[in-house]
């Protein structure tokens, strides 16, 4: 029997088809975590689980709450390294940078003063950004002085998470972005993003259609999960003249939208690979040599980790 611990701070239609998909699973006990209607003493293994599945919607919840599970030698998916890499986008861009993966421009500012400068340097029209958000909120389009200097103003005033000035060069898409989801490190389907806003995400009213994986989309989803950690993730990529670039990576993704419009089962192959993960570490426990039972590609337990 594996027992899986799914972390959840409410029930949204993707953790119900998950849900339902473990339900399905022969020798699958499924037990539910809420975020938000317990304490948890450090001390103490919170469950006595094989794997979590962190499907919180709070960023600061899952994170915490999987390196209490991680400190008593239980894996975690997304492990919260990669949560960390992935949702704070300062650390996103600086790894994609590293690694010479195509990302827009970003300027990094902690002042009032400086993010103005940040923001004449970058040139208009660019982007503000919170570092650690999600679903396309508090997201500003910054055309010209004036609007920066009343944007800059009033983050300044929201507390010190918005004291922390992102400011990204604005990619001019062709009315939509795409999505592409990575199981371990490989690409399993991707949709376009269409909309006459500037905001294309699906949360804000942007139309999910196929995007086929080209070579192009597969290997820079590849290099951008492999520079994270690998993991269940959601890549979200912008077209250019000069080729496709990332623009952020989401480690608790959504994809309600996106199994009828690519014909993939999400929820399947995302079961798959938490199972894989209790199967591995449970047959490192044991001592013996491991198989695969799922995935070809390495898996995130294996990447290298960022170091300073």
């Amino acid at each position: 029997m594996t027992r899986v611990g799914i972390l959840m701070t409410r029930l949204r239609t993707e953790e119900k088809l998950l849900l339902e998909e473990l339900s399905r699973r022969p020798d699958v006990e499924i037990v539910r975590i809420m975020d938000g209607e317990r304490f948890f003493d450090i001390s103490e293994l919170p469950d006595a689980v094989d794997v979590v599945f962190e499907r919180s919607i709070s960023y600061s919840r899952g994170l915490y709450i999987s390196r209490i599970f991680e400190a008593h030698g239980i894996p975690v998916v997304n492990p919260s390294v990669v949560a960390e890499r992935c949702g704070d986008k300062y650390v996103t861009s600086q790894l994609l940078a590293r690694e010479g993966i195509p990302t827009p421009r970003v300027l990094m500012a902690f002042d009032e003063e400086a993010a103005l400068a940040a923001v004449e340097a970058i040139g208009y029209p660019c982007v503000l950004k919170p570092v650690v958000g999600s679903w396309g909120r508090l997201l500003a389009k910054v055309d010209n002085r004036s609007t920066a200097e009343a944007l800059i103003e009033h983050k300044a005033t929201l507390g010190v998470n918005h004291q922390v000035f992102y400011v990204q060069e604005y990619i001019n898409k062709p009315g939509r972005d795409i999505r592409a989801f990575v199981i371990g490190e490989e690409p399993i389907c991707a949709i376009y993003r269409s909309s006459d806003s500037w905001i294309t995400n699906t949360a804000r009213g942007g139309i999910a259609s196929n995007c086929p994986i080209t070579d192009e989309i597969a290997d820079l989803c590849r290099r951008a999960a492999r520079a994270v950690g690998g993991g269940l993730l959601a890549l979200d990529l912008f077209e250019t003249e000069s080729g496709l670039t990332i623009n952020e990576i989401n480690h608790t993704m959504e994809f309600r939208n996106s199994i009828t419009t690519t014909g993939v089962n999400i929820p399947e192959k995302m079961v798959d690979y938490v199972l894989e993960q209790a199967h591995t570490h449970k047959r490192k426990r044991a001592g013996t040599q491991p198989r695969r039972y799922f995935l070809k590609e390495s898996s995130a337990l294996t990447s290298p980790l960022l170091t300073a």
